[in-house]
């Protein structure tokens, strides 16, 4: 017995030793499950669905993850579990959590996407990607396991499925930053009451309420639910940048718990509820960019823990009140762009903690207090765009410095001295090393901008703006502005001359229009990859433009080059596939009024045929005018232009406009480009300093387009303007512009079409402006609706047929004045005639009748003694004179008609008869 216990302990100790000599291969598998087979082929899958593009995210750290994925046959790292972005349960060896934030993945994603398998996750994080625009797909509906999802930043579009509201274990959503999400059917109301429930989760063993709810840069729309009010455990709230209207209501006072409100850049309306004092947590508080009613700020002042308050825009009035200085922990105040008169208060000095300060554009008069300057920590001060009394002390900065031995210069991070009456660069910003944003706008700053500028805060510049000014040029030039982070650089609305100053590669904003800049774009220009906005409009600009323009693509929302001497091809900026996806944010394209020589439409470039499937789904302006483009007009191309099919009519006016977001150490920035052109609308060049956001037009006018006008421009029914005037387009005007029921001006003037005028175009009911003139239409006048308030004064008829001559020279005829002008002579000549002869014939009579009587003068007369002498027969004589001169007239017109109607006769029949018609109703 004793024997045989020791041969099995002998054994078992022999089979120990065997499996450590192996490794402990066995041991490791007990302790790590390997990755299950159909887990891993739909990671595969998944990756496969994608491809790399390190364009795709935006975190400078990104790096693909998926990269390093291997199927079994691959070699060693084919077990999922130890691939980079997935974690497994330890014990069942099931994907329980996939971490992509910032791999670099590209594409579109669909609910047959193999991710949906995945049953186990718990965790899915895939920010900071490129889904195409996709939508969430309802697939996600299948992830009951779900405590967190993160689809933040990551280019999703479309309606958010209701599927999503199943995930009932779901702890923490993110879908920030994808501006084109929408929430209507589950509407924001029926979000917040499932989240409501969050408060009976468990997690860890342990009951969590929801204290976080971040819905940043959503599309989420409609008014703020007051079920809201119910979220008592909410410390954080950020619902900005979203398109909420309505009042903020008094429940939101209730979330006592609240450190963190920001409802900033809404349409929130009327007053700000006083319940806002009850929330005396709060250490970070944004309202800006609303639309609230014209109020006060009675209700602030318990909110002493403070430390950031934005109320930016937000129609405030009166005095900043002094209940302020109660916020001593206060480091950013910013005020600006309301209404706030009175003085700037000297007391802010006691907000000793403050680093930014932002007073611009308001009503505030007087001074800036020097005590101001007596604040060490002050990085940022705005106080532009007031009533300020005479200019800004500029030597008060630098006596602090040198004269007072307690008191240091402030080195500022922000310095907003636009409409300051400034007249100079101020000395002080020489010894100013850690400036990132500079605003010297609208002053009254002339000559050139002197060599020392470039040498201020080369490695923390980020934003300057020295537009509106008299700047004429430049001391030194250099090849590239030397400020190595700059973001945004606008020097619009001077007079500088000289060649196109170009920014550094970090450039995302510029703007130089309105200036006197000669010289060609350089190609210099092109290594600015992340431009956003480029505005070279009117200016003295010449030559090509340089085809390396294609690196601009992929974010460029604004492009305006008109209103110069650039002749050339476009470059083809979005010539394969891929990189035409990168113009999807295209708003307001302006070539306009240069001379640009290509092949319409310019951006397809090298593609065999033609790609339906790509979109714009942004642009509303599209100006190509007075240039030499060729070329047919597809009618696929027509059918990309989303935004133009929208006939939505805004509450409120609003205006197109730009807005570029940038982060700062501390703050994000954010600024706006507002749109402006000149077009040629209802038959006048007009100049919009600002555009509607509802109006849409084309104008394609002078140039050298040919074919047929494609139907599917009926389908832009948000079209206002459309002009394809002064080309060589044939075939018949299509019906379907009839389907434009926003059109209020139409120019096809000055082309080949032929065929009749469409009935239909008579259900134009806005129609203002019609004019088909100088073409090869025949046929009637169509009767009916808008064309019955057409005056008859606007009608013009037109006998002949359109010629190179005439097709320059406006919608009157030159020959049709030539008949009148041939008419009125040949009958006047033979008016005369027979008034002649008539004389002859009855001369004795003629003379008898109107010739002038003679008499004596009487002695009295002579002599100077006045005597006034009444015919008897004088009426009689005057009567008969009017007959005949009404006889020679009678002659005159009826000769003259006769004459106009056989030349005209005579000119049908050699040329056939052809009519060209003229609409306008102004």
């Amino acid at each position: 017995m004793g024997s045989t216990l020791c041969l099995f302990m002998f054994m078992r100790f022999l089979l120990y030793s065997h499996l450590l000599s192996n490794g402990g291969q066995l041991f490791l598998f007990m302790q790590q499950p390997l990755c299950h087979d159909s887990e891993s082929s739909a990671l595969l899958q998944f990756k496969q669905s994608f491809l790399i593009d390190g364009h795709a995210s935006g975190d400078p750290s990104a790096y693909p993850k998926v990269a390093m994925w291997k199927s079994h046959g691959e070699g060693e790292g084919s077990d999922c579990c130890s691939w980079d972005g997935v974690e497994c349960d330890r014990e069942t060896g099931h994907v329980i959590g996939l971490h992509l934030a910032s791999s670099c993945l590209y594409g579109s994603i669909n609910s047959s996407n193999t991710l949906f398998s995945l049953v186990h996750l718990r965790r899915l994080d895939l920010s900071d990607n490129d889904f195409n625009y996709s939508e969430i797909p309802f697939g996600v509906g299948q992830l009951l396991r779900l405590r967190s999802l993160n689809l933040s930043n990551s280019v999703f579009a479309g309606q958010i499925p209701s599927e999503l509201l199943a995930l009932s274990n779901l702890v923490f959503l993110d879908l920030s930053a994808n501006p084109m999400l929408q929430l209507q059917k589950p509407s924001l109301r029926n979000l917040v009451q499932n989240l409501a429930h969050l408060k009976k989760l468990r997690l860890s063993q342990e009951t969590s309420p929801l204290k976080e709810l971040h819905l940043y840069g959503t599309s989420f729309s409609g008014e703020l639910p007051t079920s809201i009010g119910r979220l008592g455990s909410l410390t954080e709230l950020d619902i900005s940048s979203c398109n909420f209207t309505g009042l903020v209501l008094s429940p939101l006072g209730h979330l006592s718990q609240l450190s963190y409100l920001d409802l900033s850049n809404n349409s929130f309306s009327g007053q700000i509820p006083s319940s806002m004092a009850n929330l005396t947590q709060l250490t970070y508080l944004d309202l800006s960019l609303n639309n609230f009613s014209v109020g006060t700020l009675a209700w602030l002042g318990e909110q002493t823990k403070l430390t950031a308050l934005h109320l930016r825009q937000i129609n405030l009035i009166g005095e900043i009140p002094f209940s302020l200085v109660n916020m001593s922990q206060l480091t950013t105040l910013t005020l600006a762009d309301n209404q706030l008169s009175g003085q700037i208060p000297s007391w802010l000095m006691n907000l000793t903690q403050l680093t930014v300060l932002e007073l611009g554009t308001n009503n505030l008069e007087g001074g800036i207090p020097s005590s101001l300057f007596e604040l060490v920590n002050l990085q940022s001060l705005s106080v532009g765009g007031n009533s300020l009394n005479g200019t800004v002390e500029l030597n008060m900065l630098s006596l602090l410095g040198y004269t007072r031995t307690n008191v240091t210069l402030p080195k500022f991070k922000l310095l907003g001295l636009d409409s300051c009456n400034l007249t100079e660069f101020p000395d002080f910003l020489q010894n100013q090393d850690e400036l990132e944003v500079l605003f010297l706008s609208n002053n009254k700053i002339h000559g050139p901008i002197p060599k020392w500028m470039w040498n201020i805060s080369q490695e923390n510049l980020e934003a300057l703006d020295l537009s509106g000014n008299l700047l004429t040029g430049f001391d030194q030039h250099p090849v590239v502005l030397p400020w190595s982070r700059l973001s945004i650089l606008k020097l619009d609305s001077n007079m500088l001359q000289g060649p196109l100053p170009i920014p550094p590669p970090s450039t995302i904003e510029y703007s130089v229009s309105k200036n006197k800049l000669t010289g060609e774009i350089s190609p210099l220009i092109c290594n600015m990859s992340s431009l956003m906005l480029l505005d070279l409009s009117s200016n003295n600009l010449s030559g090509r433009i340089p085809q390396c323009l294609a690196n601009l693509s992929k974010s460029l929302s604004v492009l305006d080059l008109g209103s110069n001497s650039l002749d050339g091809p476009i470059p083809q900026t979005c010539q394969i596939p891929r990189s035409f996806a990168n113009c999807m944010m295209l708003e307001h394209l302006v070539f306009g009024n240069n001379q640009i020589d290509d092949i319409f439409p310019f951006w397809v470039g090298a593609l065999p045929y033609w790609q339906s499937n790509f979109r714009f789904p942004k642009l509303c302006i599209v100006d190509l005018s007075d240039n030499k483009f060729i070329g047919d007009l597809p009618s696929e191309y027509f059918q990309n232009w989303d935004a133009m099919k929208l006939t939505d009519i805004a509450n409120d006016l609003r205006y197109m406009q730009a807005r570029s977001e940038f982060q700062i150490p501390r703050h994000g920035w954010i600024t706006r480009y507002m749109y402006s052109m000149t077009m040629t609308n209802k038959g006048m060049q007009r100049f919009y300093q600002m555009i509607p956001d509802i109006f849409i037009a084309i104008d394609f006018s002078s140039n050298n387009f040919k074919g047929q006008i494609p139907t599917s421009i009926g389908n832009l029914k948000g079209l206002h303007l459309l002009n394809l005037g002064d080309n060589n387009l044939t075939g018949h005007i299509p019906s379907s512009l009839g389907n434009l029921p926003q059109l209020e001006s139409l120019d096809l003037s000055q082309n080949q079409l032929s065929g009749e005028i469409p009935l239909q175009l008579t259900r134009i009911t806005f129609l203002a402006f019609f004019n088909v003139s100088h073409n090869h239409l025949t046929g009637p006048i169509p009767q009916g609706n808008q064309f019955t308030t057409f005056s008859n004064g606007m009608w013009k008829f037109e006998a002949s047929p359109p010629t190179s001559a005439s097709s320059k020279q406006g919608s009157t005829s030159e020959f049709d004045w030539k008949f009148v002008l041939m008419g009125y002579g040949s009958g006047l000549v033979i008016g005369v005639s027979i008034g002649y002869c008539l004389t002859s014939w009855k001369h004795e009579w003629f003379v008898k009748t109107f010739g002038k009587r003679q008499r004596k003068w009487t002695r009295k007369e002579r002599m100077g003694i006045e005597a006034k002498f009444i015919d008897p027969n004088f009426l009689e004589r005057f009567l008969n004179l009017c007959i005949l001169l009404e006889l020679l007239n009678f002659f005159l017109h009826f000769f003259s008609f006769l004459v106009m109607v056989l030349l005209q006769l005579v000119f049908v029949l050699a040329n056939g008869y052809k009519t060209t018609w003229v609409f306008n109703n102004m």
